[in-house]
Formats: C-alpha cells, structure tokens, sequence
C-alpha cells in the first residue's frame, strides 16, 4: 500500500509554495519570484525525510524556481503570433491554480464526508391522498395557440367530406338502426387509436368515423382526453394540420377513470 508522508503541515512542493503566497499576500498572478525562492530554499534547508520520491519532488521545484529567477533576470521573449511578452511565471501559475482548485474541492468532499456520518435518514411516509395528488391540467397551457374556433373548421370540413359520399340513391333506402354510440365506449377507442399510432392528425382520427354520430362523439372524446391530460394537440404553422399525440410514455398505459367524466 502506498503510503503518503506529510511534512509538518505541508504534502508537497505546491502544497508549500501555496502557502507561502497566502501567507504573504501576495499575487498568485504575479509573484515575487526571488523572495518566494529564498523562503523555499530556506525550508528546504531544514527538511528532514527519508522519503526519497518526496523529497526528489521538492528538489525539483527547487530546480524549477531557481530556472525562473534566472529568466526573470534576462530579457524577456514574446510570442512568434501574438506577439505578447511570455511569463515565466505563467506555467507555474497555472500549476498553482489547478492544486488549489483540487486542494478546495477536497476539503469540501470532505467536510461532507464527516457531516453525512451525523444525518440520519427515515423512510417516506407521505399520506396516500398527497402522494396520489396530481395538479390540475391547465387548458391553457395544454391547448397553447389553439382554440375551439380552429377545431371547429377541421370538423366542418370532415362532416362535409361526409356529406359528399352519400349515395344519393342509397340514402333513400331503408336503414337499419345502430345502437347510440357511447361516450365512454369511444373515448377508450380514442385512447387505444392514440396509444396505437403515437402521433396522428386530428383529420386522420375524425376520417376514420364510419357515421356522423360517430365523428361527433369522437370530437367530444378528444376534448375530454385533452380535458383530463392523457393526450396533446399542437399545429406546428398556421392552417396546418392539427396534430395528436398520446402524453403517456410507451409501454405505461393507465386504466382511465372515467366517472369523473361521465358524471359531469
């Protein structure tokens, strides 16, 4: 197991160097090169270790300060493309401000760390009322651009459709007659057309009516499945079509209540 060694109150060269600057108060951005180097050597001058990889690290940065000063005391080079004057410093800057992040997220992990052992935690006992509460729907927001006006018109255009393809001759024959259409029956109709095809245009559902009763009660069923949230219209430009969409995820149908619906 690797063991790691702490030196008084500091892990290590930039543990070090961070600390003399802080103590200082000094820039980060612009340190005294020559005095910070003066302290480092001074500390290093009373280290005491026999870890050789740590101490091979402070040597190294011992190494790397004395190569800064000496640059601080030439001419300075600029950059071939920016032509901006290059730091010496700028590299271990950018060394110091990465530990110091890393340095601050550690004490944050781990002031949590020690916190976490003093919170205790209870199961949930939330009232079933609460917990089975769900906010009403907002017609307005379900609806958006859309009204009843624009609904209205693809209905008067499918019934008119309706009306174009009665045989005029047949019609006068007798008819046998249906059993009124349910309410309740189709609005489960609609539902399983809706969880069926996902997505589909409001022409599309009113089309596929066999009578006129019918396509009035699948108008009214629409509005009551936007009414209660299980599905959404939306008319992606003006005069376009009017598209539906089922609001319940694939594969995570819900039995509908409808007595709420019926009652009303």
């Amino acid at each position: 197991m690797e063991i790691s060694y702490k030196l008084e109150r500091f892990e290590g060269p930039l543990d070090l160097l961070l600390y003399l600057i802080e103590r200082d108060r000094v820039d980060i951005y612009d340190i005294p090169i020559v005095s910070i180097t003066e302290q480092y050597l001074n500390y290093m001058n009373h280290l005491e270790t026999d870890d050789l990889d740590l101490m091979s690290e402070f040597i190294v940065m011992a190494t790397t300060l004395l190569d800064i000063k000496a640059r601080m005391l030439l001419p300075l080079e600029e950059d071939e493309e920016t032509k901006e004057v290059i730091d010496p410093r700028a590299e271990l800057v950018e060394r110091l401000l990465e530990y110091k992040k890393y340095k601050l997220m550690a004490n944050e992990l781990a002031g949590k760390y020690f916190d976490a052992e003093k919170i205790l935690y209870k199961s949930p006992t939330i009232p079933d009322e609460v917990e089975q509460y769900k906010e009403p729907v907002d017609l307005d927001e379900l609806f958006g651009d859309l009204n009843l006006h624009k609904l209205r018109q693809v209905f008067d255009r499918v019934m008119k459709q309706k009306d174009n393809r009665i045989d005029k001759v047949r019609s006068n024959f007798g008819t046998i007659k249906k059993e009124p259409v349910s309410l309740e029956a189709k609005i489960k109709d609609v539902m399983e057309y809706a969880r069926k095809h996902r997505k589909f245009t409001f022409r599309a559902l009113l089309e596929d009516q066999p009578t006129k009763l019918e396509v009035v009660v699948t108008f009214l069923s629409v509005l009551e499945l936007m009414k209660i949230g299980k599905i959404a219209l939306s008319q992606e430009e003006v005069f376009g079509e009017m598209q539906i969409e089922t609001l319940e995820e694939e594969g995570k149908e819900e039995t509908l209540d409808l007595s709420d619906i019926l009652d009303g």
